[in-house]
């Protein structure tokens, strides 16, 4: 519903001269800057209990004390505005608060163009541009800072007691530290809870792989309530099953079955490519394991003596690449590969793709939280055909889940 009439309309256009976007910009920042000064007068009245000249019904032994001028910044960019002041010294305005000098939002705007990959620079133009504010890259930097108790308080959260899956891999950036740049990768842990919706459990920034780096991040995991996880499904990381199995012995570990494709194509002939891989797919496509393990031995007999760490990779492997076997088409689609976190590291990768060098851990850090905290926001779908799922693993694993239903 409109505010105005369109004849309230046209002649605010008349009275104002508007003849083009510049003019109605004009005379709706004059306008705002009008309207802020009438509620601030609305507001002093209402707390002295009288209106300004109107002393005859005045019950108070304070009164009005002139003005202080003060400059704020505003969606239409700085302006002059006259802050009226009382005798005692009480009046504390709530449309503009006192040493409050950014009635724009304009702190949200810069940590949303921030979270889209928005360098610093960038993001001082485009504020310039919209608002006519000048924030330099220090400011942007300080607003941004904002949110480090927030990124705290979300890595340090109450999980859920169980998840039934549970994925993590690592993404890898370029951080300038004491003058030189080195690689830091990002470790992920993603979740998928009992009501199968998946959520991000935490993001670990610069630690070396290591089977106790894993087992830190794990404990951590039981010591935000993490009681038990029915499937890791992980690529192969350094130390990852060892602190697995020393975390939630009862899990079930399963290997990337892509991640360990890709591994072993490395050692392929591009010309035997195509052959080899339509062979490995009668492996990881066959109903149970005792086919799989029948269909790898065909494998190995014609490819081993041309491709012997191929097929040794495998069979080092095959404790952690075989459980999805049991398991019906449905859970194996979730559990046989960390696509869903690859996913993720898409996401992450579009917003982040423009820095190529991070000033700091914490840059790193901050740009990461709102990217995750974007995509968070459409994670409100749970699995398909998460029922069949769900009763599966009931079944599979009894006592383990029902309690928590």
């Amino acid at each position: 519903m409109s505010l105005l009439t369109k004849e309230q309309l046209r002649n605010f256009i008349s009275e104002n001269n508007i003849q083009s976007i510049p003019d109605l910009y004009t005379s709706l920042k004059n306008l705002f800057k009008d309207t802020i000064q009438e509620m601030l007068e609305a507001e002093l009245s209402t707390e002295l209990g009288y209106e300004r000249y109107d002393k005859k019904d005045k019950d108070t032994q304070n009164s009005r004390n002139g003005y202080t001028q003060k400059t704020v910044k505003t969606q239409f960019g700085e302006m002059e505005i006259d802050i009226p002041r009382d005798r005692q010294g009480e009046f504390e305005p709530k449309i503009v608060p006192k040493y409050k000098r950014d009635i724009s939002g304009i702190e949200e705007k810069v940590i949303a163009l921030y979270a889209r990959g928005m360098s610093t620079r960038d993001i001082h133009d485009q504020i310039k541009d919209l608002y006519g504010i000048e924030l330099s890259a220090e400011m942007v930097s300080k607003i941004t800072e904002r949110i480090v108790p927030e990124i705290k308080e979300w890595q340090s959260r109450p999980l859920e007691k169980i998840y039934t899956f549970i994925f993590m891999d690592a993404i890898h950036y370029k951080v300038r530290t004491d003058g030189h740049i080195i690689n830091r990768a990002a470790y992920v842990v993603l979740g998928v809870t009992i009501e199968g919706i998946k959520d991000v459990l935490g993001i670990w920034i610069g630690e070396n792989e290591s089977s106790r780096f894993w087992l830190g991040v794990l404990n951590e995991l039981k010591n935000r309530g993490v009681e038990d996880v029915i499937v890791f499904s992980v690529d192969g990381l350094t130390g990852i099953k060892e602190a697995i199995q020393a975390a939630f012995p009862k899990s079930e570990i399963q290997r990337c079955i892509i991640h360990q494709l890709r591994n072993c194509f490395k050692y392929v002939s591009y010309k035997h490519l195509k052959e080899f891989s339509k062979d490995f797919k009668a492996v990881y496509q066959s109903a149970n394991e005792e086919i799989a393990r029948d269909e790898f031995e065909k494998l190995k007999n014609k490819w081993q003596n041309l491709y012997p760490y191929a097929i040794k990779s495998w069979e080092n492997n095959w404790d952690v690449l075989s459980p999805f076997y049991k398991f019906p088409e449905e859970v194996r689609k979730i559990m046989y590969t960390t696509n869903i976190i690859e996913g993720f590291h898409r996401q992450l990768r579009k917003v982040t793709k423009s820095k190529t060098i991070f000033p700091s851990d914490e840059a790193l850090e901050k740009m990461l939280y709102l990217v995750t905290m974007n995509v968070l926001k459409k994670w409100t779908v749970r699995y398909k055909n998460w029922d069949i799922v769900l009763n599966q693993l009931i079944i599979m694993y009894p006592g383990r889940l029902e309690k928590y239903l």
